[in-house]
């Protein structure tokens, strides 16, 4: 005897199936990072007396502002100059799409250390520009070594920002700028007021990333040679020490601090931007996955309610 028509179905009681080898396996990686942390622990090879004594102090903290800078100064610089790059890529000039091409070509395709070598070289091959009715004299500012770090790490960032922020744009559909240009908004305010705002959920998680990512790539500022930073000044008192590894386990957790810092950052950034939207569908979604009349199944159930866009 069939079920009457509007009789709800019955719910399903899911079990999930035992899994005793995932314990197993677990219990197994759990004594494998027990034994390594106990076998470091007690390895005088690792220097921990040094390591507890050099990771307060006032040098590798000063150092730890200069990446600090570097950090915030290069991606301030990549994202600026990565928003131009991204807008020349989508100009219908075919000039502009061209050199916008070629600085990611040439950023992308070589080595951030090779970059970096060849910005510290830049005052050996530059001394002064002759402007026909004016000489600039170089000197003064290629010998800035901390600003030419910052340029070199910010032109090579922004070629990956460029490509960031053009994923983030294009991802907003296009009836947005249309319905904002109808309303009268000029070019500016819808990507101010609309493009930008949507844009920015997808262009926030990859750009923490690349935050971090930097953090790290500050190390490498030594090839310009720039040895204020934290990798550099904790090399600079190993050096002193002959004792490589504990001042190596400094820099490492002064990283993962300020690291840890800016996850807690970006966590927060994203769900700034993240409002408004959800992965739940309304009911003109449902209707029309359901059939062409707009007939929801019978045994889904709405929980949303449509918004007022899509009114």
């Amino acid at each position: 005897m069939s079920a009457p028509a509007n009789s709800k179905p019955e719910v399903i009681q899911a079990k999930p199936l035992p899994h005793p080898w995932r314990w197993v396996f677990a219990i197994a990686v759990l004594g494998l990072f027990v034994w390594f942390f106990y076998g470091a622990a007690t390895n005088e090879a690792y220097g921990w007396d040094t390591y507890f004594k050099y990771l307060f102090d006032t040098r590798i903290a000063n150092a730890a502002v200069h990446t600090l800078g570097l950090t915030i100064g290069a991606m301030l610089l990549g994202v600026i100059l990565g928003a131009i790059v991204a807008v020349l890529r989508m100009s219908p000039n075919p000039v502009l799409r061209s050199v916008s091409w070629f600085y990611l070509w040439i950023f992308r395709g070589t080595p951030v250390y090779v970059q970096l070598v060849f910005w510290g070289l830049l005052g050996s091959i530059y001394q002064s520009i002759n402007l026909g009715f004016a000489e600039i004299d170089l000197d003064s500012l290629l010998s800035n070594l901390f600003l030419l770090a910052i340029i070199g790490l910010g032109m090579n960032e922004a070629a990956y920002m460029a490509e960031i922020v053009r994923a983030g744009i294009q991802a907003v559909p296009e009836g947005q700028a249309e319905a904002s240009r109808a309303l009268g908004m000029s070019w500016w305010m819808t990507m101010r007021r609309t493009i930008l705002p949507q844009a920015m959920r997808i262009i926030i998680p990859p750009t923490g990333n690349e935050l971090i990512s930097m953090l790290k790539t500050t190390s490498l500022v030594i090839a310009i040679p720039y040895s204020l930073e934290l990798y550099g000044r904790s090399m600079d008192i190993a050096n002193e020490l002959f004792e490589p590894v504990p001042m190596l386990l400094v820099a490492a957790t002064w990283y993962l601090a300020i690291t840890s810092l800016l996850m807690v950052g970006q966590h927060y950034l994203e769900q700034y931007y993240s409002k408004g939207a959800t992965r739940t569908l309304t009911t003109r979604q449902l209707a029309a996955l359901a059939d062409a009349e707009g007939v929801p199944p019978a045994n889904i159930r709405v929980t949303g309610t449509e918004s007022e866009e899509e009114r």
